[in-house]
């Protein structure tokens, strides 16, 4: 972005946008990597108890030497871009050594292509799909001495204009994450999911597609300024719709990463006021009267639980259609 015309009315709005998407950091240890001239860096400094804030040269990374373990937040923005693949995969694994078990690594990436209209000769840049940091760090694990397997488990994912931000968090491995692993390695590969977007349509991959939707949505009587929150969205074909149509805020949540990952692609560019979050319906919690409605298509008739236990406390009307 500074290399941009309008860089620093953009830094304005952006910044604080970006800081407020961060976990709870006060009083934290904190890495920022690739702090250029730093942009984040007085503010991160004025929370955290200790911030360790360094430039990005790969001689320096390579000898930089942190206690595994001691960080609490990994803060990069605009860093993984000038990486090649080879290099993403190797600081992905340094970053959950030196990360706290339940620490947080945020990062934001220019997606797809160049940011700024200041002209260069030379742009290093890899403008990836997000699908790539999201497979690399689903996939980065550590066993520590003792044994114990830890990874990184996708806490939020959201658009900012061209650019993606993610949220990870490194959790133990747990065992009661097989249906989630089902979902995103057997029925919800992204091949898979391409394959039901083209048989249902652009941003859809269930029954009925757009049509479906517009007949289901309807129902609801949604107006101006309301929030919803889709339950199971898939990537995110009806969450759009409700968000330019209705003009509300969507909150879309879906166990499958891969879906998250491919709804955030579809939703760079796009004005609307709809966020993604990679959650099970099933544990997620929310404050009371957090939304005006919950809707939920295809995706209630997968869970044991009775669906009143699942909405019990979020307060709001719930639309489901059960297809087969």
């Amino acid at each position: 972005m500074m290399l941009d015309s309008k860089a620093a009315d953009l830094d304005k709005e952006e910044r604080p946008e970006v800081l407020s998407l961060l976990p709870p950091y006060e009083g934290k240890s904190a890495l920022e990597l690739g702090a250029g001239i730093g942009r984040f860096t007085g503010d991160l400094a004025k929370k955290v108890g200790q911030l360790v804030a360094i430039d990005f040269i790969d001689s320096i990374i390579r000898k930089l030497s942190l206690t595994e373990g001691s960080m609490d937040l990994i803060f990069s923005n605009w860093l993984l871009m000038y990486l090649s693949d080879k290099e993403v995969e190797n600081v992905a694994s340094r970053m959950i050594k030196w990360l706290k078990v339940g620490g947080y690594i945020f990062f934001r990436e220019s997606c797809f292509h160049q940011s700024g209209d200041s002209k260069r000769k030379y742009n290093p840049t890899h403008y990836r799909e997000p699908r790539f940091y999201t497979k690399v760090f689903k996939e980065c694990h550590l066993i520590d001495a003792s044994g114990n397997s830890f990874e990184l488990s996708l806490v939020s994912c959201k658009c900012i204009e061209a650019y993606i931000c993610w949220i990870w968090q490194k959790v133990k491995s747990e065992e009661d994450k097989g249906f989630q692993r089902f979902l995103d390695n057997v029925q919800y590969k992204f091949s898979g999911i391409l394959r039901y977007e083209r048989v249902f349509g652009p941003g859809f991959v269930s029954t009925g597609g757009i049509e479906t939707t517009r007949e289901f949505v309807e129902k609801l009587e949604l107006k101006p300024g309301q929030k919803v929150l889709d339950v199971g969205c898939g990537i995110g074909g009806g969450d759009f719709y409700m968000a330019e149509k209705y003009e509300v805020e969507v909150l879309g949540i879906d166990l499958s990463v891969n879906m998250i990952s491919l709804a955030l692609e579809h939703s760079i560019g796009l004005k609307c006021p709809v966020e993604f979050e990679v959650a099970d319906c099933t544990t997620k919690e929310f404050p009371e009267n957090s939304f005006d409605v919950i809707y939920s298509r295809d995706t209630i008739l997968h869970i044991q639980q009775d669906y009143d236990d699942i909405i019990s406390g979020w307060k709001g009307q719930a639309c489901e259609e059960f297809v087969g």
